[in-house]
């Protein structure tokens, strides 16, 4: 179906399969205990789950182009990683 020649690629696209298999679990899961105090458990689960493979795929994307491109356009991209995760806490 698809030849993939960069296996930093695969990796990335695994995660994020792997991430969507959580996602529908939890959808799954919803229906099944049909509880809103259950519903919010699993959700706050998703909520730590969901940056931290945002931040592994990251993290491969960046270490897949370390040799490719400057140190100053790496920590320009790292940079908007950091400024990601600052933009939505929830701090005020």
């Amino acid at each position: 179906m698809f030849l993939v020649k960069d296996k930093v690629v695969f990796g990335m696209a695994m995660m994020r399969f792997l991430s969507c298999l959580i996602e529908l679990t939890a959808a799954v899961l919803f229906l099944k205990f049909d509880s809103i105090e259950k519903a919010l458990k699993i959700n706050a689960v998703l909520a730590f789950i969901g940056p931290s493979i945002m931040t592994a795929v990251m993290a491969m994307g960046l270490a897949g182009l370390s040799g490719r491109i400057s140190l100053n356009k790496f920590l320009i991209i790292l940079a908007g990683v950091v400024l990601i995760f600052f933009g939505v806490s929830k701090e005020r």
